[in-house]
């Protein structure tokens, strides 16, 4: 994952040829009248605030079994993943939206598929954690996953119960505002694996891999939930989400994107939504590049998602179409076009 390039004012100065004297106030020394005489291009270098982004694989398998397209996902990029674990403690983050909503959480046979993939290679315990909207454990329990506290080494957790730290953000009329962002997602010692449904959304268009993390992030602690100073203006196509998204991501990040395609919601997601059969499952080492894939299989335009595209042009994943590599079932057999979010269609005709 490519990360922004340190570019420190200082380092600046020294670009200019600019000693100590020669910045004090009405100083002028030799080394800033040659200065002055550089062509401008030369004067005044622009920094390259963020690498570009490396060629991304991102696997997309269509089949008629969930649990098989997400395991088959993974054994594509087996090494890629395991190699990048190191020794991480692992965190899988469904998606949780509403406690009592099955068709718009992430299905938990495509978590059993991620278990069954990492556990005959980690033999510490693997985390299941969400911070949810409503109570999370209420939500574990109602769409089966504490089984899996049986079947596996796995440990079920609320995420909003943990510590957190002070960011911003911007609310409304742009004004910084404080928001706490939970300490787990923070932690450079977490390989967090985000486990998505394939949704559209009121807000951003879609939701997948990335929103699944990123709006997780703020604590909700049950008394005051900080999720929706994420997005307190009306709906817009420059809606702030999508500024407060990219700006969480200089942080907050998956290491491994899972997306479940196999049924889908379509209409108005993320939780009202209809189901719809598309049949398939992604996963990359690239979360950006996932998205990006998925977006195009649900037949939108990536160009079109805001945020997606901010990322791309700052590095932090692949955008290129043509520096995407996909395995498996070819993007044009998995094509499904989903109806957008009825305020989304409203504000792009």
């Amino acid at each position: 994952m490519p990360y922004p390039s340190q570019f420190k004012r200082r380092d600046f100065i020294k670009s200019l040829g600019l000693g100590a004297g020669a910045m004090a106030l009405g100083g002028k020394s030799a080394l800033l009248a040659k200065t002055l005489d550089t062509p401008p291009l030369l004067r005044f270098p622009v920094p390259q605030l963020y690498k570009p982004a490396s060629p991304s694989r991102v696997s997309l398998v269509k089949g008629n079994d969930r649990y098989e397209i997400v395991f088959r996902s993974l054994k594509m990029i087996e090494d890629e993943v395991l190699s990048s674990i190191g020794d991480k403690k692992i965190l899988i983050k469904p998606n949780i939206v509403l406690s009592n909503c099955q068709a718009c959480v992430t299905h938990v046979d495509a978590v059993r598929a991620v278990l069954d993939f990492l556990t005959p290679h980690f033999k510490s315990r693997i985390l299941i954690g969400e911070s949810g909207v409503n109570n999370t454990m209420e939500g574990f329990k109602y769409n089966g996953y504490l089984r899996l506290e049986k079947e596996y080494n796995t440990k079920i957790v609320d995420l909003n119960l943990d510590t957190f730290q002070y960011r911003y953000i911007l609310g409304l009329d742009n004004k910084p505002t404080p928001i706490r962002i939970i300490n787990t997602f923070l932690d450079p010692n977490i390989y967090l694996i985000s486990v998505a449904r394939m949704k559209t959304h009121n807000y951003v268009f879609v939701t997948l891999s990335l929103k699944n993390v990123l709006m997780a992030s703020p604590l909700n602690d049950y008394k005051k939930n900080d999720k929706g100073l994420m997005h307190q203006a009306p709906p817009a196509k420059n809606d702030l989400l999508h500024y407060n998204m990219f700006h969480i991501a200089q942080e907050v990040f998956p290491d491994l994107a899972v997306i479940d395609g196999y049924v889908g919601i379509e209409g108005n997601g993320p939780a009202w939504g209809s189901p719809i059969a598309s049949k398939v499952a992604l996963a990359s080492r690239d979360p950006l590049a996932a998205d990006i894939t998925a977006t195009r299989v649900m037949g939108f335009d990536p160009k079109t998602v805001n945020y997606l595209m901010a990322m791309a042009e700052a590095g932090m994943g692949q955008g290129d179409y043509d520096k995407i590599q996909l395995l498996g079932t070819p993007l044009d057999q998995c094509i499904t076009k989903y109806k957008p979010n009825e305020r989304m269609a409203e504000l792009y005709k």
